[in-house]
């Protein structure tokens, strides 16, 4: 029962709501709408993403696409079987493929999108790190200003000292606990996913680059010929 009431003794919700409130709107301030979107579905992945898992399906998927490449056609591909979304993606656009440049004209801008959401995202969990402290700070000084306020009083100095110390334990806590190691595990997470990503869509340019341009070559070379 002593230890409940000693936790709840250190909960402070003017502190809480000036410090965790305060961190937030500063994160959203500067972020754009689908940053704070993302910035919150981030927190699905934040701890289920395995990116070793994703690199061996994205290469087993590789494998099947060569596999089909080599005994019928690319536009056979979409038929592999897999999991998630830029797989899947990945296969659509390389059954649909044209040309191999077109296909990496598509992967190039995938990635750089992907890329640009994920840092959207790491800098609003950074952007909240970097404010908690001076969120903290500020409602420390509201609370030594209430406090100075109330020093006739002495039976009114303690809650609003309470709120001046903790407020900048919650700013600590808050930067170096919780939004700081989001961002540090996204950035780590994103790094990981957009290279193998890379590899694989490399892996479909080449398998693009030598089925679809030579296919290419050969129909050109073959209208020539009829041509004359």
């Amino acid at each position: 029962m002593g230890g409940t009431l000693d936790l709840f003794a250190w909960f402070d919700p003017q502190a809480l709501a000036i410090v965790a409130g305060g961190s937030i709107l500063v994160a959203c301030l500067r972020a754009t709408r689908p940053e704070m979107a993302g910035a919150l579905a981030a927190l699905h992945p934040l701890l289920r993403a395995n990116p070793d898992a994703d690199a061996a399906a994205a290469r087993h998927v590789v494998s099947r696409a060569h596999a089909i490449a080599e005994t019928k056609h690319l536009v056979c591909v979409d038929r592999i079987a897999n999991t998630g979304a830029f797989l899947a993606e990945a296969v659509r656009h390389l059954s649909d493929a044209r040309s191999s440049v077109a296909f990496a004209r598509w992967a190039d801008e995938a990635l750089e999108g992907r890329r640009c959401r994920h840092a959207g995202v790491i800098a609003f969990w950074r952007a909240m790190a970097d404010a908690a402290p001076a969120m903290g700070m500020i409602a420390t000084v509201i609370g030594l200003i209430r406090m100075f306020r109330a020093m006739e009083d002495a039976s009114k100095i303690g809650a609003p000292m309470a709120t001046a110390l903790v407020a900048t334990l919650l700013g600590l806590v808050i930067a170096n606990l919780i939004a700081g190691p989001i961002a540090d595990r996204l950035e780590r997470l994103s790094a990981a996913e957009l290279a193998w990503q890379r590899r694989t869509l490399d892996h479909f340019s080449a398998l693009a680059r030598a089925e679809l341009d030579q296919a290419i070559g050969l129909q050109r070379s073959l209208a020539r010929s009829v041509a004359r």
